[in-house]
């Protein structure tokens, strides 16, 4: 038998076979390493003691005989984590928890990993974990604070980041400053303020808390205010990325175009890795397009997701994304729709109106101009369209899942499936306390929700849904120009975010195809054409009076919580309708996967 020597390539310094090349289900339990405990000791000291690569020799000689013993792969990973071997000590983080879930600390190092990485429903299962290991412990709730926040649920994360300090009771400042970006992204900018305030009085050197005010106030219009806290954070930190980037941001709020790229050739120079970053890069590329140089902008947004996609690892997940919609398609069908049962509507309380739609494609608009309404809550993205299709194995106690597992309602004992999923969804939203007083809907805008169309009209049938459509090259485009991790990450790169439009579009016409809908597709750009018809046609559609205010959308404060918050605090323009045109020649792989949609929506090229 010959046994593999090769060194692995992740950089762990184990053999391949003894790393990530080995079935790690087989490894023995941990009782069996015990005779290694004083070896792994005594390289534990030996690291102490500063004698690194003695201490490193002892723990790969144990790992090769144990590979799952946790001290080893603890001082390993500590190790390679000194050394400036990020990719290696990730790895073995991953293997850390995955073979020891209930390790606290590994835990709670990878999450915040997953979360710099942009992984959030990676991150969000592991800082779950985090709570379920320790439930009083300040450090977990705080981990799922900043998740919940990231995640766009700041409800649940405002809820954990009080109980830290409940847990501690304190005010630590920099739990103040988490807290008051989490109510930024609630829109409750006045309490926000305080608690920076209160934040950058009890510590005023610490760099994040003011960044995160001036971004706040860049997001609720106060321009002068923004910068006066850039000051003070450039006097803490001269030259600092993190401060240039959010200066450009002001004077591209303010339209200071020319300024903004000074202040980002400026942050290039600063940067001891050379150049800039991804979100440099792609802030970069909006400020050039805003400007007409075309071409270098795409460089920029082109070499942005470069980065996106190696800072990450990830990228667009296209199995399970043609597996999903295969499935869907194979099970909505009119045979089967026609025996499956519907939720009964609800009339205690306000009810979901579904603005559907992929990402950038003008869905914050329509929902800002409906939220305007005094009878429309705006919901934002809600997740639990999402949740239900995790739940649905659990509460309908079926051995398949989602969307086979509706099979059951057509069982004696499940008749009623719907009626308790339709609840978990109104719970979830009564629950977070949203809805104004006198609202009779609320706003569920969670990009691609039109991906379970069919599931939506079983749960909410009275339940208006508008499906905002955009020129698909200007959303593929827009989606290229921003960071986003909507739809199993295929915008990190622009034939994926064009393949998964296509596909979604396609979904979208099966569903058509084979059940009825109270569906509404509207326009992008005939909302610029004619917003007060569009706006009145929406709302004949849901049923609700024309009012005025729906068409000052830009004076709603209310904050959203999206890559558009800029743009729609502005008046109606058109300047994004048709922007494709500019990158016809970059667009070229793109158009060739989205001609057949394109010619199917009636747009040109």
């Amino acid at each position: 038998m010959i046994i593999d020597q090769r060194i692995c390539a992740c950089g762990s310094g184990l053999r391949a076979a003894r790393c990530c090349q080995m079935d790690f289900s087989m490894v023995p339990p941990a009782e069996a390493n015990r005779p290694l405990l004083p070896v792994i000791e005594r390289a534990a000291e030996l690291h102490r003691q500063g004698a690194v690569e003695a201490a490193e020799k002892l723990c790969l000689e144990v790992l090769e005989l144990a590979p799952g013993q946790l001290e080893g792969l603890t001082l390993l990973y500590q190790i390679r984590k000194a050394g400036g071997q990020a990719d290696a000590a990730y790895i073995l983080l991953r293997r850390i928890v995955e073979l020891h879930p209930n390790t606290f600390w590994a835990t709670s190092e990878l999450t915040i990993a997953l979360l710099n990485r942009g992984a959030i429903p990676e991150a969000e299962g592991h800082a779950r974990n985090a709570v379920r290991i320790a439930p009083e412990n300040p450090q977990s709730h705080n981990l799922m604070g900043m998740i919940m926040t990231e995640a766009n649920r700041p409800q649940i994360g405002e809820y954990h980041y009080r109980r830290v300090m409940e847990l501690t009771g304190g005010r630590d400042p920099i739990l103040l400053a988490n807290l008051a970006w989490n109510l930024k992204n609630q829109g409750r900018m006045e309490e926000a303020r305080e608690l920076y305030k209160e934040s950058a009085a009890a510590a005023p050197e610490v760099l994040q808390t003011l960044l995160g005010w001036a971004r706040m106030e860049e997001a609720d219009r106060n321009f002068a205010a923004a910068s006066e806290l850039l000051d003070r954070a450039e006097k803490i930190a001269p030259g600092n990325p993190s401060v240039l980037l959010s200066r450009a941001i002001v004077y591209g709020r303010t339209r200071s175009y020319a300024q903004a790229l000074q202040v980002l050739d400026l942050a290039a120079t600063q940067n001891p890795n050379g150049g800039l970053g991804a979100n440099e890069l792609l802030e970069k590329g909006r400020l050039l397009d805003r400007i007409g140089r075309y071409d270098e902008a795409f460089e920029a947004f082109a070499e942005g997701k470069r980065l996106c996609r190696e800072a990450s690892g990830l990228q667009y997940l296209a199995e399970p994304a043609q597996q999903l919609a295969q499935r869907l398609r194979g099970f909505f069908t009119e045979s089967r729709l026609a025996i499956l049962p519907r939720a009964t509507p609800r009339s205690d309380m306000a009810q979901p109106l579904f603005i559907l739609g992929f990402p950038r494609s003008g869905t914050t608009l329509v929902e800002q101009t409906l939220s305007a309404h005094p009878r429309i809550s705006a919901g934002d993205e809600l997740p639990f369209i999402n949740e239900i299709t995790g739940a649905m194995t659990r509460v309908l106690n079926s051995p398949l899942s989602y969307p086979e597992a509706m099979a059951e309602l057509w069982m004696g004992d499940q008749r009623g499936g719907l009626d308790e999923l339709r609840d978990y969804y109104l719970d979830r939203v009564r629950n977070l306390g949203f809805v104004e007083e006198g609202a009779h809907w609320f706003t569920d805008k969670m990009p691609l929700n039109e991906t379970h169309l069919g599931l939506i009209a079983l749960l909410f049938p009275r339940s208006p849904m508008i499906h905002v459509f955009r020129h698909p090259l200007d959303i593929v485009l827009s989606t290229f120009s921003n960071h986003l991790t909507h739809g199993f990450y295929c915008s990190y790169a622009l034939e994926t975010a064009a393949r998964h439009l296509s596909l979604v579009m396609e979904l979208v016409e099966h569903y058509r195809g084979q059940m009825t809908l109270r569906y509404l597709p509207i326009r992008y750009e005939d909302i610029v054409d004619d917003q007060e018809g569009s706006t009145r046609r929406m709302l004949d559609f849901i049923g609700e009076p024309f009012d005025e205010r729906c068409l000052s959308f830009h004076e709603n404060r209310r904050y959203a919580r999206t890559a558009s918050y800029a743009q729609v605090t502005e008046r109606l323009y058109d300047t994004s309708r048709y922007r494709y045109r500019n990158y016809l020649k970059q667009l070229e792989p793109a158009i060739s996967i989205l001609e057949p949609v394109i010619t199917r929506l009636g747009y040109p090229i």
